[in-house]
């Protein structure tokens, strides 16, 4: 409607002097941009193509505590660079960890339904496993080849089985393991092998259903992206 009306303008306009056709083009200009403005970038993939800085750090508030992520793009530079972009639009803000258990602990699922569900299959190619599983690093969840899309999960112990099904560690815990290792796990592992969430309901009903058949999950409150210390 905004760009209809911002045409109507223009066309009404033509005969009337360069001046006016200049006001009506920055109209129709102005118009386009605020309409793109209003779409969350979230929904908008063409913003959140940055690439990010060589090493850059991911600072966790969640209602355990917080903790540090330390990212290396030479790690695996395809997942540091979503994993930086999913953060600065606040991708993980209010995510819950929903699956919890002594190997592992993951977070993927938004909040909002929709949001989630745009994301499910913008998947990213994969990265050469350069790095190890170990305890403390950080890697994007896959369902196969060329399927990292949001989910992440964090070793929580040595996991170093996974590097040969291409599981490419982006990054490590600096600070705060001992926060992670308090994440609720109580509910094991993700249903029908335990008693945790369902991903499907997770996916499409969001924070709606964690919250409410899981209360106890830890929960991360916001997640910024900080500078490595000097030097």
């Amino acid at each position: 409607m905004r760009h209809s009306i911002a045409l109507a303008v223009l066309v009404a306009l033509v005969g009337c002097g360069g001046e006016a056709r200049e006001a009506a083009e920055q109209a129709a200009a102005d118009s386009v941009a605020r309409a793109r403005a209003s779409v969350p970038p979230l929904l908008n993939p063409r913003l959140m193509n940055d690439t990010s800085p060589d090493l850059y750090r991911a600072r966790f508030r969640t209602t355990a505590g917080e903790f540090v992520v330390e990212v290396h793009r030479d790690w695996a530079p395809r997942g540091a660079d979503r994993f930086y972009n999913l953060v600065k639009a606040g991708y993980y803000d209010s995510v819950y960890v929903h699956r919890v258990t002594p190997n592992l602990a993951q977070f993927g699922f938004y909040p909002d339904p929709r949001i989630n569900n745009f994301w499910l299959k913008r998947y990213i190619g994969d990265d050469p496993v350069t790095q190890s599983n170990t305890r403390g690093r950080v890697t994007f969840a896959h369902a196969g080849m060329n399927t990292r899309a949001t989910q992440v999960f964090l070793n929580r112990q040595d996991n170093s089985r996974l590097d040969e099904q291409g599981f490419a560690p982006f990054g490590e815990v600096v600070e705060g393991m001992e926060i992670t290792d308090a994440f609720y796990g109580e509910y094991g592992e993700l249903a029908p092998e335990g008693n945790g969430p369902i991903p499907g309901q997770a996916a499409f009903k969001g924070n709606e259903y964690l919250s409410t058949e899981f209360p106890e999950l830890t929960q991360i409150q916001q997640v910024t992206i900080e500078a490595p210390p000097a030097g």
